[in-house]
């Protein structure tokens, strides 16, 4: 078995696979064995870290039986393993099995080797021990920790110390390029630590950056001095000196003497030689080392667990069994890539003693993409030192077909990080099955034979969380939930800017998460904010977008302008049509551009044909747009969409609703056609993916050159906000057009938005409401001089009367509307009048007229409408004591609202048969309705009927007659 103590308490079989101990006293009492092992421990201490100063009654048996239980957890050996001593237990650890012990072990080494100067030994052991750490010791078990606190602060000062000497050595090894981003992390981590200054500065200065090796120098000496009163030591006073005055003792160490090499056949155009760690270095071939070429290993990665295992597996089993090992890593800037390859092939990179080859192609950035004729030249020279001076071939499948044959019979790990696309891979591919090849890229890399793909998604909350506890402190994420929360909402997922969060804090003590929060969330730009020093993720990110602007690929330029396009209506999820109609495209061209920028990581695809943005890319899109388009093209294309949603809406609700009369609202055609609808629930479905996305659009219209275009979206709605009233889902896109109506003077968008108001407050039983917005509707409509808008509302206020059992003045609206000229058979005034009759209690004339409802909305095909007139035509059939008739009606009315799916419709007939059954002395009946009724009114927030079924059981109760 393997346990761990250096980051949460784990446990591992032999083969590695995690074992839980759900106990969580059960955890608390194996740390605190695991703590001193080999070494008996008391019971008084372990009832300690198991209850802390007040144990139970029962502590000791309960300690007995936790002792129990963690020897069954241990296997068929626990006992033996965990024994009985007279002072206490004693676990017994092997000397692999404990990472603690090999983390001593290995500080132990790297001391050994840095007394002997032996850097190399130096690096490898100090790598190995800080290798083991993953997070706080025992950050699972805060009351044991606290209980051990000398221990876990002893093991801190020696993690510590070790990445001070592994600095140093990689320094001495002259890989100051390569551990400078890990030793500037690590210095922001420990701001008053003067070693790792000194190595930090020393770096800077090597890699050419001596500006910023006196800046480095200028911050440490002012934290000294303002937080503990003191100068800097000797150690930096020294080399800030070096750096003043370029000492030459501060240059990397010299490579080794150079030794006569063979002389080569003569070729046309010869080539010399390069290597990519020591190009001209003249390094003696026969005593070179394989190339171990890895960047310094990211000692604090966190979390993709189960992608790392996977790339870890797949490499294990080429280097045990041979087979094509081919790995694919795609995935937005920022999101991980780099550190998840690098740390993969460092846990397996032992597997492969002929080296680990590793080069930044640069397919996305500012510097130029490597090209692979290059590297070809590069990793030749690293793999055979007997061709140094050689002439190459002149030809790249030459010069593949040659590292092909130096690899043939080796087994080497190559790294090739940060593809442009596959045709920069292809030469580099080795032909032998002991090889691997771990390949990241911004673009999926789908050209690639054979291999395996792994797509990178941002971290979720916890793998986040974790991160910035790793990076800026766990005690400082623990006293801020809320606020870290919001940080990393700000931060998107993304690794890369959560370690530019966690520098900014570490540089400003002072500031509190919600501050940086606040900061990050209220300037308008996070992407302005998200930077530190060389690190930016609005550089990262826009690396991608920046190859498709400027490529010679005239689909790469259209998709780089659509993706500009996009990013002018943030937030939006959309498919081909809602893009071709924005892009001015058609939609097979917008189909392809999408598909583009989804394989440039710049768009998200989270179901198919489905986009949407990263929101921090969305935000790199929106600031695109602005710097680069003309007003006139921005402002265009969200109009066309506008357009487009304007009409699509208009099919939904035709689809939704045949034959209903609609006031015609906008005269543009848009040049994408809408959906093609099938039926109803189709509609219903559209309209509620979308709904998020037609909000978006309204609250843009409303804050463009064409206001209207918000109302007019809005009235779109009306058929789904009739069908799917009862979930309020579209009250806010409501809303917000009339208050855009509002503010634009508008009375025509005013008196359409008031009546579907008013309609929508009548369908929830809210009358007072909705004759007080179809008034408003009305006088809009008035001043506005639409005769055909009054009329409609004039309807509907006659409606609402009759639903607040106000028939008299329903008629007289009824009246004021045929007075308008509206012809005396229209579909809707005959059901309003035939329900004013009802309420008057003309169940002859309501019975008539529902009639002729149902037969104009079955010839209509509107199903929602027909059941409505079937339920009230049930009920003017109680009122004329024809109970059978009364049934079949309200029957045939319940089964097409549960084919439509509308509860409200199905509540409403099972309250009206109720009526009937109640009516008809059927009081069994009559009670089993009104139950059912309540239950489906309260499942779907339908309180007026919850009332209604109520008052219902109660006059079932009052009548029914009470037995002998």
């Amino acid at each position: 078995m393997r346990f761990g103590l250096l980051g949460d308490l784990r446990v591992q079989d032999d083969s590695g696979a995690a074992l839980t101990l759900h106990s969580a006293h059960g955890r608390a009492l194996l740390a605190a064995l695991l703590l001193t092992p080999n070494r008996p421990v008391s019971r008084e201490r372990l009832t300690d870290a198991l209850w802390g100063a007040s144990p139970p009654p029962t502590a000791s048996a309960a300690l007995t039986n936790q002792i129990a239980r963690l020897r069954r957890f241990l296997g068929p050996g626990g006992t033996d393993r965990l024994r009985t001593v007279p002072s206490g237990y004693l676990l017994r650890i092997g000397p692999t099995e404990l990472d603690t012990e090999e983390f001593t072990r290995a500080v132990a080494a790297a001391a050994t080797a840095r007394q002997r100067a032996d850097w190399q030994g130096v690096s490898s052991s100090a790598h190995a021990a800080l290798h083991l750490w993953r997070g706080t010791p025992l950050g699972d078990l805060p009351l044991v920790a606290e209980q051990a606190l000398p221990a876990v602060r002893s093991f801190e000062e020696a993690r510590l110390q070790v990445a001070e000497w592994f600095f140093e050595a990689e320094l001495n090894l002259g890989r100051h390029a390569s551990t400078l981003a890990e030793l500037t992390r690590w210095a922001a981590l420990h701001p008053l630590h003067e070693s790792l200054h000194v190595h930090l500065v020393t770096a800077l200065y090597r890699n050419g950056r001596q500006a910023e090796a006196l800046n480095a120098f200028d911050g440490i000496r002012t934290r000294l001095a303002e937080e503990l009163g003191v100068d800097p030591g000797p150690a930096l006073l020294t080399v800030h000196q070096q750096v003043l005055r370029a000492d030459p003792d501060l240059l990397p160490p010299p490579a080794p003497a150079a030794v006569p090499t063979k002389a080569a056949a003569p070729t046309v155009d010869p080539e010399p030689l390069a290597t990519s760690a020591s190009v001209g270095t003249g390094a003696d071939a026969s005593a070179r080392p394989a190339p171990a070429q890895l960047p310094a290993d990211v000692f604090d990665f966190t979390g993709r667990a189960d992608v790392l295992a996977a790339l870890t597996d797949r490499l294990e089993a080429v280097a045990a069994d041979g087979g094509a090992c081919l790995l694919a890593v795609s995935g937005m800037g920022g999101v991980g890539k780099t550190a998840l390859a690098v740390h993969a092939a460092h846990r397996v990179r032992h597997l492969f003693p002929d080296g680990q080859l590793y080069v930044d192609l640069h397919g996305f950035g500012n510097a130029q993409p490597r090209n692979p004729h290059d590297v070809l030249a590069c990793f030749l020279g690293d793999l055979d030192p007997e061709l140094l001076g050689a002439p190459l071939p002149e030809h790249t499948d030459d010069r593949a077909g040659r590292l092909r044959s130096v690899l043939s019979d080796r087994r080497v790990l190559l790294v090739l990080d940060n593809a442009r696309d596959a045709e920069q891979i292809l030469p580099l591919l080795p032909g032998h099955s002991r090889c691997a090849v771990l390949v990241t890229s911004r673009t999926a890399l789908t050209a690639l034979p054979g291999a395996h793909h792994v797509a990178l998604e941002p971290l979720d909350v916890d793998e986040q969380r974790d991160l910035l506890a790793r990076v800026c402190g766990a005690e400082r994420v623990n006293a801020e939930p809320d606020d870290a929360l919001r940080l990393l909402a700000a931060c998107g997922g993304l690794p890369l800017a959560l370690r530019i969060t966690s520098a900014r804090l570490t540089a400003r003590p002072t500031w509190s998460l919600g501050v940086l929060a606040d900061h990050l969330t209220g300037n308008g730009s996070r992407l302005r904010s998200l930077s530190a020093g060389h690190l930016s993720v609005r550089a990262t990110l826009a690396s991608s977008y920046l190859a498709l602007r400027d490529s010679h690929d005239p689909v790469e330029r259209d998709a780089a302008r659509l993706f500009r396009l996009l990013g002018l209506l943030p937030g939006l999820v959309f498919g081909i049509k809602q893009a071709a109609a924005l892009a001015d495209r058609p939609e097979h061209v917008a189909a392809e551009l999408l598909e583009t920028l989804v394989d440039y990581q710049l768009l998200q695809s989270p179901e198919p044909l489905r986009y949407r943005f990263h929101d921090l890319l969305g935000e790199l899109a929106a600031e695109a747009a602005v710097t680069e388009d003309s007003h006139e093209d921005s402002d265009a294309a969200p109009v066309r969409l506008m357009v487009w949603y304007c009409a699509a809406l208009q099919h939904a609700a035709d689809t939704l609703f045949p034959g209903v009369r609609r006031i015609a609202v906008l005269a543009d055609q848009p040049a994408v056609a809408p959906p093609d609808f099938t039926g109803g629930p189709q509609v219903t479905a559209w309209c509620t993916q979308e709904l998020s996305s037609i909000t978006t659009v309204v609250r843009h219209a409303a804050a463009s050159s064409r206001p209207d275009l918000a109302w007019r979206i809005a009235y779109g709605l009306s058929g789904y906000m009739t069908a799917g009233w009862w979930t309020g889902a579209a009250d806010e896109c409501r809303e917000l057009a009339l208050h855009s109506a509002e503010g634009s003077g508008d009375l025509l968008g005013q008196a359409l938005m008031l009546e579907r108001i008013g309609v929508v407050h009548g369908m929830s039983d809210r009358f007072p409401e909705a004759i007080e917005a179809l008034a408003a509707a009305l006088d809009r409509a008035e001043r506005a001089g639409r005769g055909d808008i009054a009329v409609n509302v004039l309807k509907n206020l006659a409606l609402s009367h009759s639903m607040m059992d106000e028939p008299e003045a329903g008629l007289a609206y009824a009246r004021r509307a045929l007075e308008r000229g509206v012809p005396e058979d229209d579909d809707l005034l005959v059901s309003t009048m035939a329900s004013l009759h009802l309420k008057l209690g003309d169940f002859t004339s309501a019975e008539a007229g529902f009639r002729k409802s149902v037969d104009a909305w079955r010839r209509h095909g509107n199903p929602y409408n027909t059941a409505v007139a079937l339920s009230n035509l049930g009920d003017s059939l109680r009122g004329l004591d024809r109970r059978d008739e009364a049934l079949a009606a309200l029957d045939e009315a319940r089964r097409i609202n549960e084919k439509i799916d509308s509860p409200d419709g199905v509540t409403d007939c099972l309250l009206i048969t109720g009526r009937v059954h109640l009516h008809f002395g059927g009081w069994d009946e009559a009670d089993s309705c009104f139950r059912a009724a309540i239950g489906l009114a309260r499942e779907h927030r339908l309180p007026a009927y919850v009332q209604e079924g109520a008052e219902g059981l109660a006059e079932v109760r009052r009548l029914r007659p009470t037995p002998a």
